[in-house]
């Protein structure tokens, strides 16, 4: 048995380590991303089977060495001549030496092969794209074969590991059933390629990356708790490199019981005993098979929602027309697949930002504040000539940078189209957005795209998006183009309102100068023709009164030589009329009387009340 144990482990380590070269080579030679993958479990399988075969000869050479001993000491007289030797077991001090020194040595040296390995493969794997796998039905055919070398293999050895209590031939048939497993993935990675579904192959290869590092954590925690295992004499415990998780895919068995074992523990009683748990012990895989077919008969229908319209594949090609809304029936999975599409729904992108429903609902949105997730500048062109630039002596057309925020809306009018014409409609129709929305920005003027042609655009832009998808033939109806937040990037808007700021002053001087200077003249043409009139009027009084006087001698000659006397009282009663003003006068008639007058030459401050004129007839 011993011998068979053996030889079982050296076929173990051969297999393990044709299976990852040959997976390893299959990968290369189909571009199968999750078969490289796949490959490292496999080597590592590989050098815990080697390490397993070593540790496995050490201990027939302790059991041989032993069975010698014993031979040797059954005499009397060669016991007494060996009794001081008893001790002197050279095999058995190589084996207590491997498992002291090298066994833990190689579980670190495992537990950093995992890590770096996963590490690895993670980062490769996330920086590539699935490139389109070269003979898929070989690569399953090899993976295959594969598959079914390594489970035959592994189902034999962790039987004979489980009969024969060889707990070092646990850990490569664990590896093998493993493998087992993972060639299975493989094939159904290059099934879903055949079928149409390219990134299940790089997707498993991320899984299988996943999973090495899970191995790792594991041989970390199983190092550490190795430190605190508590040691039994007689007692030997699992060996440090094998993993519990992939040992349980080799006994599930192992799993029921270990399940049982705890029921009975928790309830207090053989919960195992009992008719139910033999029930679902004796039915379990019946029960599996059950609930796997009820449930791709549940495949067989499809209920399309109201405002969808649905499309039916058999084996990935077109099967029968428009699936309207409404309940219908199909071949199970994956023979046929619906595929459903929003026709009613009104369906947006949006250009020039990424989309953020948090920043919908803001009270105010300026020019210098960061109000979308992330912006696209463009490149707008100006019809200004001062702001041409002028480098080395070459002229570079004006433009500006602008942030747009425009939000398409599109409605599916033909399903067919959108579904078959292009691989992916709504990215294309999203990128010829762009492309007509850059397009246009680079012929129009950023002043009126800003202001006054913001309408104009918006209209003229649904028509290009409209042209485009139909020049595509994408299926798609473009509803609606707005341009609702046009201004400067955030990052040069406060210079642009300094700028705009700078030109509004500039034109607000410029008024004022004019409005001034339209006061000024209007002044000095008023001041003027005022100054002009009062010189001619002036001019005309004194020549009239010039006349007047002339006049008034030529006039007055005549009376005078007519009656000097008279002309002369007359001349001077006038003057002392036009003379006295308002100076108070008594007129005294001649009479031979002596009166005496009392005059009151006081000046009045306010009219007496006889001062008053009173009305007439009072």
């Amino acid at each position: 048995m011993e011998q068979n144990t053996q030889r079982n482990a050296v076929v173990n380590f051969l297999v393990l380590l044709a299976a990852a070269v040959c997976l390893y080579a299959v990968g290369q030679y189909s571009k199968s991303y999750a078969a490289e993958a796949g490959s490292l479990f496999l080597g590592l399988g590989t050098f815990v089977a080697l390490v397993s075969v070593f540790h496995l000869r050490l201990r027939e050479r302790e059991r041989l060495e032993k069975l010698e001993f014993e031979e040797v000491t059954k005499g009397k007289a060669s016991n007494a001549l060996f009794q001081g030797e008893a001790e002197a077991f050279p095999a058995q001090r190589s084996r207590e030496q491997f498992e002291r020194y090298f066994v833990p040595g190689f579980t670190i040296l495992l537990f950093l092969i995992q890590l770096l390995a996963a590490v690895y493969t993670w980062r490769a794997l996330t920086k590539v794209v699935a490139p389109p796998i070269v003979q898929p039905l070989v690569a399953m055919g090899l993976s295959g074969l594969f598959a079914l070398i390594l489970f035959l293999l592994g189902k034999y050895s962790s039987g004979l590991a489980r009969l024969s209590g060889q707990r070092l031939l646990r850990p490569s048939a664990g590896y093998l059933i493993l493998g087992f497993y993972i060639c299975v993935l493989v094939v159904a990675g290059l099934a879903a390629f055949s079928s149409g579904f390219p990134a299940v192959d790089l997707i498993l290869g991320k899984v299988f990356s996943v999973l090495l590092g899970v191995l790792a954590a594991e041989t970390l925690v199983s190092l550490v708790l190795e430190i605190y295992r508590p040691r039994v004499k007689g007692k030997e415990g699992p060996p440090l490199y094998e993993s519990r998780t992939i040992g349980m895919l080799g006994e599930p068995g192992g799993i029921v019981s270990t399940v049982a074992h705890t029921l009975d523990y928790q309830f207090g009683f053989k919960v195992s005993e009992t008719w139910f748990y033999q029930f679902l012990r004796e039915r379990i895989l019946l029960l599996i098979a059950a609930q796997l077919l009820i449930l791709l008969l549940s495949t067989c229908f499809t209920f399309i929602d109201a405002g969808e319209q649905g499309l039916r594949e058999r084996f990935g090609k077109p099967a029968g027309g428009i699936l309207e809304p409404g309940l219908h029936v199909k071949l199970p999975w994956p023979v046929d697949r619906v595929y459903r599409y929003s026709t009613a729904e009104i369906q947006s992108f949006h250009v020039g930002y990424i989309h953020d429903e948090r920043e919908e609902n803001q009270p105010a949105v300026l020019w210098t504040v960061a109000h979308v997730k992330d912006e696209f500048n463009l490149l707008v062109a100006n019809r200004d000539v001062g702001v041409t630039n002028v480098v080395n002596g070459k002229k570079s057309p004006p433009v500006n940078l602008l942030s747009v925020s425009i939000p398409v809306q599109f409605q599916i009018s033909d399903i067919k189209a959108w579904a078959y014409n292009n691989e992916n409609s709504a990215d294309l129709l999203e990128k010829i957005g762009t492309r007509e929305v850059v397009r246009y920005l680079v012929g129009v003027d950023i002043g009126e795209t800003m202001s006054t042609a913001r309408f104009r655009a918006a209209e003229e832009l649904r028509a290009r998006i409209q042209a485009a998808a139909d020049e595509f033939k994408l299926g798609a109806k473009i509803l609606f183009v707005g341009l609702q937040d046009v201004h400067p990037p955030v990052r040069v808007a406060a210079s642009y309102e300094s700028v705009v700021g700078a030109r509004q002053r500039r034109e607000a001087q410029i008024l004022k100068a004019q409005a001034s200077a339209a006061q000024t003249n209007s002044t000095a043409q008023s001041t003027a023709v005022v100054k002009v009139n009062e010189a001619e009027a002036t001019r005309s009084r004194m020549e009239a009164d010039a006349y007047a006087k002339a006049a008034l001698f030529t006039n007055q000659l005549p009376a005078y030589l007519a009656s000097p006397q008279i002309y002369g009282e007359r001349v001077y009663l006038k003057t002392l009329v036009s003379g006295g003003g308002k100076t108070p006068k008594v007129v005294i008639g001649a009479t031979n009387a002596n009166e005496v007058f009392l005059m009151n030459l006081e000046q009045k401050i306010r009219p007496d009340l006889l001062s008053v004129p009173l009305p007439k007839g009072k």
